[in-house]
């Protein structure tokens, strides 16, 4: 095909989007008579990336946890991207679920290892002092980390386990979701008052959750699996991969979260450190305690007698 000719179909192609959308080919075109070139710096938005971070302490280290944190909150949004083509994608055939599903368990294999930043590139000192301008904010109130865990599973395997016997999926997403494993973490346990660190978390999010919950009742991930024919559920790459994914989110990730918080939080070494925002940390974190399973179904009686255990 010569130039002309390929110039030719790129036209025509142009003038079917455009005519799809009831819009003119030369305005267009014409409006490409004034664009700017596009650069890095602007595509990438970096000057506006780079200004997003603000220390409120003169300690050289808290930059490190700041810009952490925000490239965790980068990769969450990475990986609610890709759940989200998951839920989503109509006739989805296991190839492509298969291949998503490693795509967002790369993701949390990246977090995983990448605690070592902070593990060893914090001073102790410099944490245990610039740590008290935080409270009560604290790691708990990650919105997106949230939004992940209601994309991921059904809402009973997310209810604290104490009270599972008395929700189904009849229950309102009001009460599911002041029944969340977390929740415990954000209560006095002897008088059920929630802590100021989860009121103002609710304040902020609650009507995106009870949205999100709704949305992806039956979308999510679990949900998309099991509607898949049968012989597909017995896929043995799609069945390791979401084995992966799970052991990945609530296993191994948050064992490394758990060890890094133990050596700024608890640096006593005599378990008495507290949490920014107050919670119980160690139970709150630890997986024998949250007992927090994605795809139970897809784990043999003994693998789920020990999770969390093992590690």
């Amino acid at each position: 095909m010569s130039n002309n000719d390929n110039s030719e179909a790129i036209l025509k192609e142009i003038e079917l989007k455009y005519e799809a959308i009831n819009q003119k080919t030369e305005t267009q075109l014409e409006g490409l008579l004034w664009s700017k070139p596009i650069t890095y710096w602007d595509y990438i938005q970096t000057d506006a990336l780079l200004n997003l971070q603000t220390q409120r302490t003169t300690l050289p280290d808290e930059m490190v946890f700041i810009m952490y944190h925000q490239v965790n909150e980068l990769i969450f949004k990475m990986i609610l991207w890709e759940m989200r083509q998951i839920s989503y994608c109509e006739n989805i055939q296991t190839d492509f679920f298969t291949e998503r599903l490693m795509r967002i368990s790369r993701y949390f294999d990246m977090l995983t290892t990448s605690f070592s930043i902070m593990g060893d590139g914090m001073e102790v000192e410099q944490y245990m002092k610039f740590r008290n301008t935080l409270t009560p904010a604290s790691g708990f109130q990650s919105a997106q980390y949230r939004l992940i865990e209601f994309s991921s599973t059904d809402l009973i395997n997310l209810i604290d386990h104490r009270y599972r016997d008395s929700i189904d999926r009849n229950t309102s997403y009001e009460f599911a979701l002041e029944h969340l494993y977390w929740q415990a973490a954000g209560k006095d346990y002897h008088t059920g008052k929630k802590s100021f660190l989860l009121e103002e978390f609710e304040r902020k999010y609650k009507k995106e959750f009870l949205a999100h919950m709704e949305e992806y009742n039956t979308i999510n991930i679990w949900q998309k699996f099991k509607q898949l024919p049968e012989s597909d559920q017995k896929n043995p790459e799609l069945v390791q991969a979401m084995r992966h994914y799970d052991h990945t989110v609530n296993i191994t990730w948050v064992m490394q979260h758990l060890n890094t918080a133990k050596k700024y939080i608890d640096q006593s070494g005599k378990g008495n450190g507290e949490a920014t925002g107050g919670s119980d940390w160690k139970k709150y974190m630890h997986p024998k305690y949250q007992r927090r399973i994605f795809f139970p179904e897809l784990w043999s009686s003994h693998e789920l007698e020990n999770w969390g255990v093992e590690m």
